[in-house]
This record gives C-alpha cells, sequence and structure tokens, in this order.
C-alpha cells in the first residue's frame, strides 16, 4: 500500500600502455538519465530504473509540535546502466544539498521525483554513494482508488505507514517492491516520546532535550515496508530463540485486548515457522496505533503495525496471524511486480484459516465451503491473478486467493501442499518472486500439471468448479 536530458556527446575512458604508434582506448560510453519509473504495469511511475540500492542511512529528526521534519539520508547503490542522471522518489519535501560519492550534485525537482545529476557519469557496475538533505512539512500521499499513505501527524506524534507507497514521503527512495535494500535509521523527537521503526533497537540517547532512537533492519526490505511510529506507548521488550522482541501499544488504546493480542506473537510465529521454515528476520514484535485514519494493519517488516480497530471486540489472534504469516509471504519473499498481490494476501489470509484450524476453532476446509458457498458475485467477476490497480486489495485478492491456496491443497495433498510452503520461503527468502515462478515450484513438487487450476482461480471470471484432488 508509487524527462530526458539531451546528451551533446559521449564520454570515454582511456587507460593502459599503448605501443608505439599505436592507442587503446576502452568502448565510448552514452551516458542517459535513468528511468522515472521501474514500468510496472499497475504503477508505471512507482520506483526508478538505472540503478539498483543495497543499503539506506536515514536520519530524521521530527518536531510534533511544528509539524516539522529535517532529514539526511545516505542511499548506497550500483549503477545498472551508463547513467548521466538518476531518480529518487521524493514526495513533498524540500531539498537543500545532494551530493554523490562526496561531490555536489545538480539536483531539480519533477512533482514527486528528485532528479540528480552527478558531476559525472556513472558507469554500468559503478557503486555510488548519494546523500540528499531535505526539509518540510511531510504529507501523506492521496490514491483514490486506494487511500492515503504516507506520513500522518497525530497529536501526540506521527505515523510513516501505507501500501502500495509511503516511505518517500519521509525519505528519498526508489520505491518499489523491486529493490530491496537494508535500512538504518536514526530517528530523533523530543524527550517523553518513543520512536518505533523496524528491525534491531541498536540504542537510544538524549541529549538536549531531544532522543534519537536507532533501529537496524539488516535483511533487504521492499521500501513500502518501512516505517516509523512516533508517540507515547506501553512497551514489552524481551528475547526468544535468540531473537529480540520489542512490542509497542500506544497509551490512547486501553489497557487489555491489544496488548494481549500482540503478546501472542511468539506463540503464533513458532507455530507458523512449523509450517514455512525459520522465521526469517532477527526480531520479533508489534505496534498498535490509534488513529481514525489508519483502520488496517500492515506487515511492515518484522514490527507490523496494527489499528486499534481490531482489538476492540476483544483479543484478535487472527490478524497478528496474518501479518505474521506475511514476514514469511510478502516480506521475505516479496513481489516483483503488483499485479502478483495475491501471493501475499492468499497465503498470508490462508494463515489465518491454518491457524484456526490449529487451535481447534474450524478447518480450512470449513473455512473455504463458508466463503465458496456465499462470497459476493464481484469476488468471481474480479481475477485476483489480475485484478487491476484499482482492485489491488479487493476481497478478491483476499478470500478469493486463499480458496487458490486451498484449491491447490486439495489437488496435490497435504505432504506436496506444505512441502511447496517451506520451499517456495526457503528458496526465495529475501528475493522477489512471480506468480510464475509459484506456479512452477508447485508442479515441480508435487509432479501435476496444475496450469488449470491457477487459470481457473487466478484468472477466471467465473466462479471455479469445486476442487478436487489430481
Amino acid at each position: 500500500m508509487a524527462g530526458t536530458v539531451g546528451v551533446a556527446g559521449c564520454e570515454s575512458d582511456r587507460s593502459g600502455s599503448t605501443p608505439s604508434g599505436s592507442s587503446a582506448t576502452t568502448p565510448s560510453r552514452n551516458f542517459q538519465p535513468g528511468a522515472a519509473g521501474v514500468g510496472d504495469a499497475y504503477f508505471p511511475s512507482y520506483g526508478n530504473g538505472g540503478y539498483d540500492v543495497s543499503g539506506y542511512t536515514v536520519k530524521v529528526r521530527y518536531d510534533p509540535a511544528k509539524d516539522q521534519l529535517t532529514g539526511v539520508s545516505t542511499v548506497k547503490a550500483a549503477a545498472t546502466a551508463d547513467l548521466k542522471s538518476f531518480n529518487l522518489d521524493l514526495a513533498g519535501l524540500t531539498v537543500t544539498a545532494v551530493t554523490v560519492d562526496g561531490a555536489p550534485a545538480t539536483h531539480a525537482r519533477e512533482k514527486n521525483e528528485l532528479v540528480v545529476t552527478p558531476a559525472k557519469g556513472l558507469a554500468t557496475g559503478a557503486a555510488f554513494v548519494a546523500e540528499v538533505s531535505y526539509e518540510g512539512v511531510p504529507k501523506p500521499l492521496k490514491n483514490e482508488a486506494l487511500g492515503e499513505g504516507g506520513w500522518f501527524h497525530t497529536s501526540d506524534g506521527a505515523i510513516a505507514l501505507g501500501q502500495p507507497e509511503s516511505a518517500s514521503t519521509w525519505m528519498p527512495v526508489n520505491d518499489h517492491p523491486s529493490d530491496k535494500a537494508t535500512y538504518d535509521f536514526e530517528i530523533t523527537v523530543p524527550d517523553g516520546l518513543t520512536a518505533v521503526s523496524n528491525g534491531l533497537l541498536r540504542g537510544k540517547a538524549a541529549k538536549d532535550g531531544w532522543t534519537t532512537w536507532r533501529w537496524s533492519e539488516a535483511a533487504p526490505m521492499a521500501s513500502y515496508l518501512s516505517t516509523v511510529v512516533i508517540g507515547k506507548f506501553r512497551t514489552n521488550t524481551g528475547f526468544h530463540k535468540g531473537r529480540s522482541v520489542f512490542n509497542a501499544v500506544s497509551t490512547k488504546v486501553p489497557k487489555g485486548a491489544a496488548d494481549d493480542s500482540i503478546l501472542q506473537t511468539i506463540k503464533v510465529a513458532d507455530y507458523l515457522e512449523s509450517l514455512f521454515g525459520p522465521y526469517p528476520f532477527a526480531t520479533y514484535g508489534g505496534v498498535v496505533v490509534s488513529d481514525k485514519r489508519i483502520g488496517y494493519a500492515l506487515e511492515t517488516q518484522s514490527r507490523p503495525v496494527y489499528s486499534a480497530g481490531f482489538f476492540r471486540r476483544g483479543e484478535n489472534t487472527a490478524v497478528v496471524t496474518h501479518e505474521l504469516a506475511h514476514q514469511w509471504f510478502g516480506n521475505s519473499v516479496a513481489l516483483t511486480k503488483w499485479q502478483d498481490i495475491w501471493l501475499n494476501e492468499g497465503l498470508a489470509s490462508y494463515a489465518e484459516w491454518l491457524w484456526a484450524e490449529h487451535t481447534d476453532e474450524y478447518t480450512a476446509k470449513q473455512a473455504f465451503d463458508i466463503r465458496y458457498a456465499r462470497v459476493p458475485a464481484e469476488v468471481w467477476r474480479t481475477p485476483p491473478g489480475k485484478p487491476g490497480a484499482k482492485k489491488l486489495f479487493s476481497e478478491s485478492v483476499y478470500q478469493r486467493g486463499a480458496m487458490t491456496v486451498h484449491a491447490l491443497r486439495v489437488a496435490v495433498g497435504d505432504k506436496a501442499f506444505f512441502e511447496i510452503l517451506k520451499t517456495w520461503a526457503t528458496e526465495k527468502r529475501n528475493a522477489n518472486a512471480t506468480t510464475e515462478e509459484f506456479v512452477a515450484l508447485a508442479e515441480r513438487i508435487s509432479g501435476k500439471q496444475l496450469d488449470k487450476l491457477f487459470d481457473a482461480w487466478l484468472y477466471g471470471t467465473k466462479k471455479p468448479a469445486a476442487p478436487k484432488k489430481l
């Protein structure tokens, strides 16, 4: 929940010794601007082309009283083309300075794109470091079909959250899941406030009325999975299986169901680990926020963020299960393109059914049968494997996506089915993947031809026949 510049000539490199009467030159390079988007069919302008990011270091200072953010972000990347210039996604904030490899670089804004022109071209394969200084009042991005995402100012702090885009509202970034990277955050806020982000808490330090919280996510992460939540929280910390645990619940939320639900994180994660293989990250946790603009939960990496609304009727382990399943399916194994969102949501929704089966609440078959009989007709008209950008988070993606997973289970049998899930999580760990790759894996492990099954459940616009063992 994301212009061309004319080139007057070519730059050439000359190197090596030359025999008398001869010369040796490397091929001429035609440096061109990097693409202003990765070319995703659903969101063509999301992300940027021409480079691959390995890591970000994001240092921000936020004053909630003034709703003012100042930041310095460092982007470590490598050129994948001969670049005269490259773009970073950055929405709404004022850039005060940019350097590339320590040298001042020219920069310009084109709507929500920051166009950076280094002092000299970047050759294919060359590693480079860009540093961007910026400031301003951060605002969320509006998407008519999908709602708002990004930086939300709150009564006691801020929440940075959203899908399919949000990171660009508070840091310069290649804002598409196909370019995963590591992240280090230093978030400075007034004393008395907590600043929660992804990964391990590396420490905090107070000085002159401000506290800096340092977080680090060493596993590759898609940009929309990054978060920062600033405010007053009840925190719960500890260790489990050598990993740290950090939970936070807004003090605006009454003590009780939300706290109890988040404390189930370890129990649920251990169960999912028995199905999907080792938990993929170095830390566990969850954050509960109370803000009327956020009525959803998001699988922000290693530490999901939940709306308090999920816990108004009591403990809710189902939503915890859903977001934790995403740590394997959606986070560790990330999308290559947004069209394949069912791979995230279908598998995470099915994990809820598996948890209910495990706790003897109901079986996955019962969950399937109820939905197969009762879902609205629109679910059958919307193919979850190709829902369209406006229906990216439609009921079909979640419910028919989960039904697709169950149809696969019925078709191949439990032994092959659970081997498929565990192998998918293992072979694609920390990588990006596609539906085509998932289908190929399922066929390889099961030894069955599954084209008709997936065509009907993922791409058909009519209710498929009830699943059966092949």
